[in-house]
């Protein structure tokens, strides 16, 4: 890994480009600039040899064998355990349990939390800012249980109506969930007001971390959550491998969600034993290459430092904000005081998809559509909008390249 000393600042990203090879290629016969990291960032060459090496030298079944190859695994994908646990600064590693991404863990809560405990008229609390990720699980719960999805109400700036909330609170409410950073609009959410005036009431809270752990340090026992969630993908680290911080008092006392190989400890047909904590809730063969590149990304991003990375992704998004607002007819969407690093907007006469698409001839990658937010679309009263997401491997340049093929789209719609 090439990254430099954390201590210094600012970021060598001309360096850091390095680091990636993706970004080495030409699309339509421009430079690549990809800005859809709020999809998915790309790897560095430290996550692609760490999954390189396992391949190469210790691919084995984990938990079971004996021999050297699945000691070697094992050993590697415990190690990896014990990463997200001083990356999230969790008390155990018995409060890391690997999925396969924030939706799976968000349906482990659904399912294995939340469905045993609630029943007709109780509440589960969200808000209007939400991923379908961290709504259609609780939707599901609530059709099977006689509960009911209650939504805390947002503003035209994107921001969460705190006071709202808290008046949603009540006796009958039996989770909150909320995201910590809104995909579709970046707003960083007031997830320690939220804690607290849950925990006020006894109402344990899931935080949705997909989009957090990439941009600034996350501390769960800061934040005092019940349960966190993450996505490799979107942290520099391979697809297919996600993250559930689960309070350990509360992960001892729910049944397994699925069942299978290594979430056992003894099985008859009389019966079963489960396995200890985290094992119980990793049923089957888990994606252990996955884990194994997650570790290597954290490595990555805290050797270039999280702070470093979240100053230089808020003078990206500072940047950007004033060249987009200069391009007549093109209105941002989401202006929260606090947002990560992403912009999200509309060109009057030009469909976010046409936007897209036109970018792409220009060697641009950004994400257009309803981004997994369609209650957010409807609060706006859009259809879509384009999105572009920065991380930090991005640049000035690449924002300008962005903002002169907007300008050079909403004219040729004019």
């Amino acid at each position: 890994m090439s990254a430099v000393s954390a201590g210094a600042l600012p970021l060598d990203v001309a360096r850091l480009r390095g680091d990636f090879p993706v970004l080495g290629q030409r699309i339509n016969g421009q430079p690549l600039a990809y800005l859809d990291n709020g999809a998915s960032s790309q790897r560095p060459r430290a996550v692609i040899d760490a999954e390189r090496r396992y391949a190469e030298e210790m691919h084995a079944n984990v938990h079971r064998g004996v021999h050297t190859l699945s000691q070697r695994a094992t050993d590697a994908f415990e190690a990896a355990r014990e990463r997200v646990r001083r990356f999230l600064n969790a008390r155990s590693s018995r409060e890391i349990v690997f999925t396969r991404g924030t939706t799976e863990a968000i349906n482990l809560v659904a399912q294995s939390f939340v469905r045993p405990r609630v029943g007709p008229g109780d509440e589960i609390l969200i808000t209007w800012l939400e991923h379908h990720a961290n709504i259609v699980p609780w939707q599901m719960a609530c059709e099977a249980t006689g509960a009911v999805l209650t939504v805390a109400p947002i503003d035209r700036r994107g921001e969460l109506d705190l006071d709202a909330f808290r008046s949603l609170l009540s006796p009958r409410t039996r989770l909150v969930a909320a995201a910590h950073v809104s995909n579709a609009l970046g707003t960083v959410l007031p997830v320690a007001e939220i804690v607290t005036a849950a925990h006020a009431q006894g109402v344990p809270v899931l935080l949705d971390g997909a989009q957090a752990v990439p941009h600034f340090k996350v501390d769960v026992e800061a934040l005092d959550c019940d349960f966190y969630a993450f996505s490799g993908h979107k942290l520099y680290g391979p697809d297919g491998i996600g993250v559930l911080y689960g309070r350990e008092s509360l992960l001892a006392a729910m049944p397994p969600w699925q069942g299978g190989g290594d979430m056992i400890l003894s099985v008859s047909f009389a019966g079963t034993t489960y396995n200890r904590l985290p094992f119980k809730f990793e049923a089957g063969t888990p994606h252990i290459s996955g884990a194994i590149g997650l570790a290597a990304a954290i490595d990555y991003v805290d050797g270039v430092g999280l702070d470093r990375i979240a100053a230089w992704e808020r003078e990206l998004l500072q940047y950007a904000t004033e060249r987009l607002e200069r391009i007549d007819g093109l209105k941002i969407i989401g202006t929260a005081r606090h947002k990560a690093s992403l912009v999200s907007f509309v060109v009057d006469g030009v469909h976010p998809h046409d936007l897209g698409t036109i970018l792409d001839q220009a060697g641009i990658a950004i994400r257009t559509g309803h981004h997994c937010a369609m209650p957010v679309m409807e609060f706006f009263g859009v259809p879509a909008t384009a999105r572009a997401s920065f991380a930090l491997y991005n640049t000035r340049a690449e924002v300008d390249r962005l903002a002169a093929a907007v300008a050079a789209a909403r004219a040729m719609f004019r």
